[in-house]
């Protein structure tokens, strides 16, 4: 009895989030000393000055519901404790301002950390939402696999996580035995994303730390293994995950996605000033949706003609692809088998694109 209450708590407890840190409670070595005794489970539940009368019953109730699913039936009680944390040492050599390259955002000496196993780091990014960026970010993964690298894939968009559905991935990422967090394998590519650990349908409304807690989590406490390349894909804009991810890590470069309209590029740019700014190597531009081909052959430039090109020129950097708009694309997303894994027009300029960034990182 006794093994199966301490065999449950650990999977129960990965799927109850901390609203402070952002991290589940057992990543966050909340539970502790889990024992059994007269058919009580038994644990104590560390509280930081943070949390709240109501975060702590929030947390005590859904430990209970959750392990009530996994089939515990007997009692469950909680000994709660308050465990003061000591406030972070100031830096020596504060740097204040957001000015110039190798910036610091926020302030402060950024200390960026190695992830255990992966060689570089590629960010894809866009200026603004629906332009493909995320459709990008997964035939780039497994376009690099196909050309026998090894790659892995974060989905750090945390408010609007598509890798589940584009890899067609549905199981949840498991935990070690030294708490690290095991990636989900898809076509060869180790995944991890937000929408592994929510319903497809829940809300995400975090604030921004907690948002930046669980993107250092992905990064620094997963069991990502050997790999050539980690891509990570973005959230739209120039927010607090790309932000903490420049801090935290050290990019080999970034991929920028637009389509050649207007509105999509101005945005397009202000992406390849950050990226400018914060000292990242740029590796290049991914026009999306350049043209529809008519039947006839002709080409319908239905966002404007061009636009990634002449955005890549005035930045220093090149076109890795035009991608033109075709229901083929849209729809291997939607089945979650990426195009780049079929043959034809499509999945060579897909996979031309892992090419050019493979030989960009010298692999």
């Amino acid at each position: 009895m006794a093994d199966d209450a301490l065999s449950l708590m650990e999977p129960a407890a990965t799927k109850v989030r901390d609203p402070v840190s952002g991290r589940s409670v057992w990543l966050a070595n909340m539970v502790r000393e889990i024992r059994v005794e007269d058919g009580a489970l038994r644990f104590d539940l560390v509280f930081g000055p943070d949390h709240g009368r109501e975060d702590r019953r929030s947390i005590e109730r859904l430990l209970d519901e959750q392990l009530r699913a996994a089939g515990w039936t007997g009692a469950v009680m909680a000994f709660p404790r308050l465990e003061r944390v000591a406030p972070p040492k100031p830096a020596a050599e504060p740097v204040r301002g957001m000015s110039g390259p190798g910036m610091q955002p926020h302030g402060g000496p950024v200390e960026k950390q190695r992830v255990e196993g992966v060689r570089h780091i590629v960010a894809v990014a866009s200026g603004k939402g629906g332009v493909g960026k995320s459709t990008i970010a997964t035939n780039l993964a497994t376009g690099l696999v196909k050309l026998g690298y090894k790659a892995g894939l974060l989905d750090a968009d945390v408010y609007g996580p598509s890798l589940p559905t584009m890899m067609h991935v549905q199981s949840r990422p498991l935990v070690d035995s030294d708490k690290r967090i095991l990636p989900v394998m898809a076509y060869g590519v180790p995944c991890l994303s937000m929408g592994f650990l929510v319903d497809a349908h829940e809300a995400i409304i975090w604030r921004g730390p907690m948002v930046m807690n669980l993107v250092r989590q992905f990064l620094q406490q997963a069991r990502w293994g050997d790999l050539d390349v980690l891509v990570v894909d973005l959230p739209p804009g120039t927010g607090d995950a790309q932000l903490t991810l420049i801090q935290a890590v050290e990019i080999a470069g970034a991929v920028v996605v637009t389509t050649p309209q207007d509105v999509a590029l101005a945005d397009a740019i202000r992406g390849l000033s950050m990226f400018h700014k914060l000292s990242v190597p740029l590796l290049g531009v991914v026009e999306n949706m350049a043209w529809y081909e008519l039947p006839d052959g002709t080409r319908d430039y239905v966002f404007g003609e061009g636009g990634g090109v002449r955005v890549a020129a005035d930045h220093g950097t090149k076109v890795l692809a035009q991608i033109p708009l075709q229901t083929r694309l849209r729809a291997s997303g939607d089945d979650g088998r990426p195009a780049v894994l079929g043959d034809g027009p499509l999945a060579d300029r897909l996979l031309e694109v892992a090419r050019q960034v493979a030989e960009a990182l010298h692999l």
